[in-house]
């Protein structure tokens, strides 16, 4: 089977309100002209309403560029996330949540993911029933994304979260935050499986790229971030990503022409 090349754009934390009506469709209208598939990395509303759902599927409604997303902490802020997913997945967009799909030969594995911090100073479930819980939120998160990375078969894979399973993405956050904008325990099932490249948003002040202890490469992309870094382009990254081969020894069949849209 012959290889090829896709056109990845990603983007975080839209924060879409009631009021957003037609601030999005410039973004999307270059995203569609830039790439072949947009992944969209969780905190796609700012309270969770569906009444902002309703105005982000309007915004993406002129333009058929395949979408899969997740959600992210504020898409779930009001409980109201099952009909916030099913307005986006109207919309035709793909919303993953321990799920996987394929896309134009791409496998995507997304789970919103949860805290708990980042290496020997991750929490531990012990103590307080209140702190196991935040632990087992955070381990099944993990074993959603597992499971998820289990069920692809394509020769490369994009893990999908909104939390970050490294903290090289998110320093310059606060520290005190850190327990609270990605986990670890994300990182473990990533290094198991031919992941070809990691997309999160979540922490507007952290840094572009990171990596796991495989070296897989992780990029943050939430909106202000790039938005702050990139104040002369629009909010995306795109990246190339070869299909329709085995995975390459290093990094795993991405090819080495990242770019930020222009």
């Amino acid at each position: 089977m012959g290889s090829g090349v896709v056109r990845v754009a990603a983007v975080g934390d839209l924060h879409c309100t009631k009021v957003s009506q037609g601030i999005f469709q410039p973004l999307f209208a270059r995203i569609a002209e830039s790439a072949d598939v947009m992944l969209l990395a969780g905190d796609l509303t700012d309270y969770g309403l569906p009444e902002e759902a309703r105005v982000l599927s309007r915004e993406l409604a002129p333009f058929r560029i395949p979408t899969v997303a997740v959600l992210g902490n504020h898409d779930v802020e009001s409980d109201k996330q099952d009909e916030v997913r099913q307005i986006l997945t109207d919309a035709g967009v793909v919303v993953l949540d321990g799920d996987a799909t394929e896309v134009r030969g791409i496998g995507v594995a997304g789970i919103k993911g949860f805290g708990g911090g980042f290496g020997p100073r991750a929490l531990g479930a012990w103590g307080e029933t209140v702190i196991k819980q935040f632990v087992h939120e955070a381990v099944n998160e993990a074993l959603k994304l597992e499971a998820a990375l289990a069920r692809l078969r394509t020769p490369n894979i994009v893990a999908l979260l909104h939390y970050s399973p490294v903290q090289g993405t998110v320093a310059g956050e606060p520290l005190e935050i850190y327990p609270f904008i990605g986990s670890s325990r994300l990182e473990e099932p990533i290094n198991r499986y031919p992941v070809s490249l990691v997309l999160h948003g979540h922490a507007h002040r952290g840094q572009l790229e990171g990596a796991t202890q495989s070296n897989v490469p992780v990029y943050n992309v939430s909106m202000p971030l790039l938005s702050r870094m990139f104040p002369d382009r629009p909010a995306f990254r795109v990246f190339e990503v070869l299909t329709g081969e085995k995975p390459a020894a290093a990094p795993f069949g991405r090819r080495a022409t990242d770019a930020i849209a222009s």
